[in-house]
């Protein structure tokens, strides 16, 4: 299973335009697309690392994940457990891009190896990565489902943590 990718630059610290410094991490995961992809779920956003998906995987928009919580950076984690700080997930599958907008919380575990789970509610768990989202998986675009159906589909979230 490839590894979590970034590099140095996207792991900066830079200056906001307030003058005040902001603390910025990023991730990439990559995954692939399943026949059984319905994007349908109201409330959650899902990817994984498991190759299966059943039908009552309905928030689940790509499997064969390179990690799940617990493979974050550890830069990457601490902004996602800082509180305050906003969260944008970019959803890219080929010419597609679906962003979700979302936010950290001191309470995340962040420890489950498989699962990535982006929430509109503030339940957490092993699997949350973020909460208080602006979307979840019935808001992606119909066109990119279609294509997150395709099992040769690589897909990849770019996740970059603010604050």
């Amino acid at each position: 299973m490839p590894s979590l990718q970034r590099s140095p630059e996207e792991r900066a610290v830079t200056e906001a335009e307030d003058g005040v410094l902001s603390r910025t991490a990023k991730a990439i995961v990559t995954f692939r697309g399943h026949p059984m992809v319905r994007s349908t779920h109201p409330t959650t956003i899902e990817i994984t690392t498991e190759g299966h998906l059943t039908p009552r995987g309905d928030c689940i928009i790509g499997v064969e994940a390179s990690g799940g919580c617990s493979q974050l950076d550890a830069k990457v984690k601490e902004g996602l457990r800082r509180r305050g700080s906003s969260v944008t997930f970019r959803i890219i599958v080929g010419e597609h891009s679906f962003e979700v907008k979302a936010e950290g919380d001191p309470r995340l575990e962040l420890s489950n190896p498989h699962d990535l789970v982006i929430r509109r509610s503030d339940f957490i768990s092993d699997r949350t990565l973020a909460v208080h989202a602006d979307s979840a998986a019935r808001d992606i675009p119909r066109g990119m489902v279609r294509i997150l159906k395709d099992p040769g589909t690589l897909g990849r979230m770019e996740i970059e943590v603010r604050g």
